[in-house]
């Protein structure tokens, strides 16, 4: 018997009607396999703003550190959509991924054939469809320094700073080649080297690194090819990597691969240890998506295939985390809906309703 701890961070919007679910999941997987999860839980962005007056506390922070693994749900929401207001929601996110050393983000893309007709691509176009991206997720746009406002010649101006070290450029393409070879043993790098200087060093350093992986077959491509290549034929992707924000913005239109953002997950990770499992976070790519929030329709799925990942990466239980793809993968064979799921007029599960279905699954497989 293996034990556990698990801080939860609901967060906002549909965050905490999600987050409820991937609790009872992992508790579904300690009663089959006969671990122990010890939940902690605290609020995190705008309603720790509420609260507090901060995104994150410090105490959250050191929380998070003393635990195995985090389970987010998610922030933000048009209560804290001031882009003028010193602190906002998505603070405490980006804090808890660099405090925490999470410096890649992994986003697994796998349609579920069943599942063809909710996504905007026609079937033949999915067939095949199987890669994981990696987005380097503590630098970049998002954290480079000068980000400010300014007063130019009395007209307001802006600048944010797009900033790489080449460390933090190998170690993204290392563990990008590395997963490959587990993999279908392609890398395809993305960048805008032909426009940007900060592209120009990352495919610089990721071709220094390319080398060590005879192997893995590798191609670059700039940032706007790879948008139409993800539509034109996805199936000729294996490993993606990419920077901060490029990555950000090419998952959430391979989200569409799906046929829904409620779909993905997604495992923040930084350096494993010696039993190759690490502290990861663990969150579902949707967003707080405010506009369903309180309804009980949020799709619960994504939450629960990040329960997958927090037990492969941070726990190192891969059976377990297997349990977890198949009964949700069986829910979705047997025509189980969410909304965001189900056909125009056809009839769809609540949030709790759909969990409901796949944990019953975890516990009846065998």
């Amino acid at each position: 018997m293996a034990s556990f701890d698990i801080l939860v961070l609901p967060g906002d919007g549909i965050g905490p009607e999600v987050t409820s679910e991937g609790v009872r999941a992992l508790e579904a997987i300690g009663e089959r396999f006969e671990h122990v999860f010890n939940f902690s839980e605290d609020i995190v962005g705008g309603a720790a703003i509420d609260a507090h007056g901060e995104a994150i506390r410090d105490e959250t922070i050191e929380a998070a550190k003393a635990s195995d693994a985090v389970l987010f749900g998610a922030v933000g929401g048009p209560k804290w959509s001031d882009p003028n207001a010193p602190v906002r929601p998505e603070q405490g996110l980006l804090r808890l991924r660099l405090e925490l050393g999470l410096w890649a983000n992994l986003r697994p893309v796998k349609p579920d054939p069943e599942l063809s007709s909710a996504s905007a691509l026609k079937p033949e176009i999915l067939e095949g469809v199987d890669m994981l991206f990696i987005r380097e997720l503590t630098s970049g746009a998002y954290f480079g320094k000068p980000q400010e406002r300014r007063v130019v010649d009395g007209k307001r101006a802006a600048v944010d700073t797009i900033y790489y070290h080449e460390d933090e450029v190998a170690r993204i393409a290392h563990l990008g080649f590395r997963l490959a070879r587990q993999r279908r043993n392609k890398v395809t790098s993305v960048d805008k080297a032909n426009v940007l200087e900060s592209s120009r060093l990352w495919r610089e350093i990721v071709d220094e690194v390319r080398p060590e992986y005879p192997d893995v077959e590798f191609e670059t491509l700039l940032v706007d090819a790879a948008a139409m290549h993800l539509l034109r034929r996805p199936s000729d992707f294996d490993v993606v990597i990419s920077t901060n924000m490029f990555g950000d913005i090419l998952t959430d239109e391979a989200s569409m691969l799906t046929g829904s953002l409620g779909m993905l997950p997604s495992a923040s990770v930084g350096d494993f240890g010696d039993n190759g499992t690490g502290l990861g976070m663990y969150e579902p790519i949707h967003g707080s998506a405010p506009d369903i929030a309180g309804q009980g329709i949020a799709n619960p799925l994504g939450m629960i295939l990040c329960v997958a990942e927090l037990l492969r990466f941070s726990c190192g239980l891969e059976d377990e985390a297997q349990a977890i793809e198949a009964a949700v993968a069986s829910a979705i064979a047997d025509g189980l809906r969410t909304a965001d799921l189900a056909a125009p007029g056809d009839p769809s599960l609540g949030t709790i309703e759909m969990a409901d279905e796949v944990i019953r699954r975890i516990g009846e497989r065998v």
